[in-house]
């Protein structure tokens, strides 16, 4: 899918959600949106800078929270990076395939995983209120 097209649909969201997609959250949006792997937070204020001059840690943490809230990316826990969630119109669990040679990522909905990694929480009595489980090892592009 086209990175105008993810825009177009992240604008329907927050249009129909009663939030604001300011020119920075769109510019933030859109660098995710160029990339197939995770991306840290100061990398992307680097990249935000070069049309953004002015813009600070706090310019992109804010714009991080406000996509994140929206369900548009996930964050990468193990590498403190983050990355557009292509399947942004329902929030869900992801499972994600992280490739530690090149950073390539993939996102995963399982919903068995899901499910059987919600039942064995329940067993023990924990409550999950965000699932993302992280795998690492070689896409398919390094392991050869």
């Amino acid at each position: 899918m086209s990175v105008e097209s993810l825009v177009i649909r992240a604008q329907q969201i927050c249009a129909q959600n009663g939030a604001r997609f300011t020119s920075i959250r769109e510019k933030v949006f859109r660098l995710l949106a160029e990339t197939q792997s995770g991306v840290g937070a100061y990398e992307l204020l680097e990249q935000l800078k070069q049309t953004e001059p002015a813009a600070k840690p706090a310019t992109i943490y804010r714009a991080l929270e406000f996509l994140t809230e929206q369900g548009f990316i996930h964050k990468i826990e193990s590498s403190n990076a983050f990355m557009l969630c292509h399947h942004f119109e329902h929030h869900h669990p992801a499972q994600l395939l992280i490739c530690q040679q090149c950073g390539h990522v993939d996102e995963l909905h399982s919903n068995v995983l899901f499910k059987e990694f919600s039942n064995l929480a329940n067993e023990l009595g924990f409550k999950i209120q965000q699932q993302t489980i992280e795998a690492r090892g070689l896409c398919k592009n390094c392991h050869n």
